[in-house]
């Protein structure tokens, strides 16, 4: 088989991004797509990237030969039971859900173990929708692949196949070890992230000082913070017994500062420094993880009329797109007075060489 028939149930961000990327190095594939928002189905048959419009859940999916689930995880699951009967049993179905203990729970009970691999790009973006989708966003971002008990060695290589043609990282995993560790290095991040804004907000002065001054380290920290509620609730009601262990011993650890801390214990706190340091500068910075990276860069310049419309000009002559432009005002870190966003990681670079060029002191 050439596993060249696929589908998509749900058709936003990740789906379009996937069958962007079909599209493009698997142009021999032919993509089936359905979702209830029929705009998105009508865009992507007019860019040339659904072949098929699918207009719902019947007989045309055993045409398949790959079914990716992009909905939404406690959606996935119904789609799942509902896909059930017009599947065949040489097809593969996958998700993309960041969680992975339930729906793997699932396709054991709907006995569908023989077809089932769970899946879970790590890339993403702050925009949602197909029109947000791109080609390359998985490009170079591990994608986790957790393989049912019974699904035979030859699919997992065909899907893991499929994943690295589309240049992502193929990355296979048990899936209660893979809930553990996105519980850890996603789930758990988020939650200290708003909880942190909170902590400040409950306890900012009548005037607002800690609101005014958060920047730099604060603003790095917390960003994650506003992401989705509806969909962080969903996540941490999912994946809540991996998180809830982490988090007890997030918490015994904060326990252990707090106490050296009150003891004055100055070998501890430098300690803990040197060894998270370490670690932290161990991490692979060129791959992508579960948490996206912002794309900026801050510039010194004089603050004198015109500054900024000078280097916006430049970039603008040179096609760079700037998605963000403001004042430093908290330079703890050693920021430059001028924070540049961009889109994506290309432009940051391109923009970087750009102002070197013209002799600004790029950070």
């Amino acid at each position: 088989m050439q596993y060249n028939n696929i589908a998509f149930i749900g058709f936003g961000l990740i789906a379009g991004s996937i069958a962007k990327a079909i599209r493009k190095y698997r142009p021999e594939s032919r993509i089936y797509a359905y979702t209830n928002n029929r705009s998105e189905l009508l865009k992507g048959k007019s860019d040339g990237i659904i072949d098929i419009i699918l207009e719902g859940i019947d007989n045309t999916l055993s045409d398949c030969d790959i079914v990716f689930l992009c909905t939404p995880v406690e959606f996935n699951d119904k789609y799942l039971n509902d896909i059930k009967s017009y599947i065949r049993k040489d097809a593969i179905v996958t998700d993309v859900g960041s969680t992975k203990s339930s729906i793997h729970s699932l396709a054991k009970e709907l006995e569908l173990e023989d077809v089932f691999i769970g899946g879970h790009p790590m890339a993403g973006s702050e925009k949602t929708g197909y029109d947000a989708s791109d080609a390359l966003l998985l490009e170079n971002a591990y994608y986790m692949i957790t393989p049912s008990s019974k699904v035979n060695v030859d699919k997992l290589e065909v899907f893991s196949g499929i994943i690295e043609s589309i240049k992502a990282i193929p990355f296979v995993i048990d899936y209660q070890k893979h809930d553990k560790v996105v519980a850890t290095i996603s789930h758990l991040p988020h939650i200290i992230a708003a909880t942190l804004v909170n902590l400040v907000s409950e306890n900012d002065y009548d005037d607002g000082v800690m609101k005014r001054v958060a920047a730099g380290g604060f603003k790095d920290i917390t960003r994650i913070a506003s992401a989705s509620p509806i969909m962080w609730e969903q996540i941490c009601m999912l994946n809540s017994e991996p998180i809830n262990m982490m988090l007890r011993k997030y918490i015994d650890t904060l326990e252990d500062v707090y106490s050296h801390l009150s003891a004055k214990s100055s070998t501890y706190i430098n300690n803990m420094f040197a060894k998270s340091g370490e670690y932290r500068n161990s991490l692979d910075t060129n791959s992508q993880g579960l948490i996206i990276s912002k794309h900026d860069l801050s510039v010194h310049i004089q603050d004198k009329p015109g500054a900024i419309s000078v280097i916006s000009a430049i970039l603008a002559a040179n096609s760079i797109s700037i998605k963000n432009i403001g004042i430093n005002h908290n330079r703890e870190k050693g920021e430059g007075a001028l924070n540049i966003s961009f889109y994506d990681a290309d432009s940051c670079e391109m923009a970087g060489k750009l102002l070197k060029e013209y002799n600004y002191k790029i950070i």
